[in-house]
């Protein structure tokens, strides 16, 4: 009985899911209708960038041979690599005519700011350094994310013909490896998910997130909201940027990118893991009943309606087999346009509960590792809670 009452739980979630959380599962939500303004605004391009020598070349190479008709410069902040990433960012811009490249080296951050929001504030700092020369626009992208020629120009077409504050794009992450191929369309999905993109894009909306690889975002509304100095705490910056925006008054979109792509590689399943552990336990906020909620919650959603299909097969149980299999089919369903997205099989929709339980392990590692002094890590960094720092 108790299956039973599971499985069908989990099949009203799911039909919930597909017909009430902001259409999540659809992938068509790319940049809005654009013109050309009359007037190409001024922008500041500011890369924070931390032991990125690996894919410099492609990523900033892509950002100097923006074709955009308006001012533009870049400024990349070398965040304390020790990989020689400032010295191959003016190698770059020597050998390659495009925009002009500023390179800054700051100091290591103070306590109560994250590397990368510090560097933000370095090259924010440096672009808007004059009143007079201050960019009306500032792009914020990372260091691993490669621009196809005419991106500027299209976000900048978007934000001025829809009067958007911020604009931003979910770049399209590596899937190469099988273990890439595996969780990368996923983390995109279970991302949807929580922050559907069509219900961000309502401008009476109080959901808000970005993807902070790529952030077009209007100086006006960044001073207004304190970017980057109210979230200079934040690990998951991008969502704690675009909920900033938003209450300071500001306008938001979100979609999915079709010519920015991430050219960072996670080869490995150890990679991936680190990738989403990094922030699992700060996206819920340091709290463990938060954890508990969510690992019960996907269990029910994830793991209990393979367990009733088989379960109910197997035991002659066929209402059990029904509501197993009725929500599995929803799951695999609702992920199938994003598998179609990242150019992957159909055959890959199935597995969807297996990689939930990889999140689900991810997540609990997460936790683990928070209260071991570990938590929230990245390139030989450890971030203390908000509270705690």
């Amino acid at each position: 009985m108790g299956l039973l009452i599971a499985a069908c739980a989990s099949l009203t979630v799911w039909l919930w899911l597909t017909l009430a959380q902001g259409m999540f599962w659809r992938t068509d939500t790319r940049l809005p209708p654009r013109t050309a303004p009359a007037r190409w605004p001024s922008v500041a391009v500011v890369v924070p960038a931390r032991d990125e020598a690996e894919v410099l070349p492609r990523s900033l190479a892509s950002l100097l041979a923006q074709d955009y008709p308006g001012e533009a410069g870049i400024v990349l902040v070398d965040d304390g690599s020790t990989d020689g990433t400032a010295a191959l960012a003016r190698r770059l811009a020597a050998e390659q005519p495009g925009l002009p490249l500023t390179v800054l080296t700051p100091s290591d951050p103070p306590p109560g700011w994250t590397g990368k929001l510090w560097a933000l504030r370095h090259g924010i700092t440096h672009a808007t350094r004059s009143a007079a020369d201050t960019p009306e626009y500032l792009l914020l992208t990372d260091a691993d994310i490669a621009h196809e020629p005419d991106s500027l120009r299209e976000l900048v077409a978007a934000a001025t013909t829809g009067g958007l504050d911020l604009v931003s794009q979910m770049a399209r992450l590596r899937v190469e490896s099988v273990w890439e191929r595996l969780v990368v369309p996923a983390f995109v999905y279970f991302f949807a998910q929580l922050y559907p993109f069509r219900r961000i894009n309502r401008p009476a909306s109080r959901t808000a997130a970005a993807a902070g690889g790529c952030v077009l975002l209007r100086t006006e509304a960044a001073v207004r909201a304190g970017i980057p100095d109210s979230i200079r705490q934040a690990v998951i910056d991008d969502v704690a940027l675009a909920r900033a925006v938003r209450r300071s008054g500001g306008r938001i979109w979100l979609g999915l990118a079709e010519r920015v792509d991430s050219v960072r590689p996670y080869p490995a399943l150890a990679d991936l893991w680190r990738m989403v552990s990094r922030s699992a336990y700060a996206q819920l906020r340091h709290r463990p009943l938060l954890l508990a909620g969510t690992v019960a919650g996907l269990v029910l959603v994830y793991l209990v309606p393979p367990a009733a299909l088989l379960a109910g097969l197997a035991a002659g149980r066929p209402a059990v087999a029904a509501a197993g299999g009725a929500a599995w089919l929803l799951m695999a369903g609702t992920y199938l346009p994003m598998l179609r997205y990242y150019r992957q099989p159909a055959a890959l929709a199935p597995l969807l509960p297996f990689t939930a339980l990889l999140y689900l392990l991810m997540t609990v590692d997460s936790a683990v590792q928070h209260y071991r002094g570990r938590g929230a890590a990245w390139k030989g960094r450890t971030y203390a809670r908000p509270g705690d720092a």
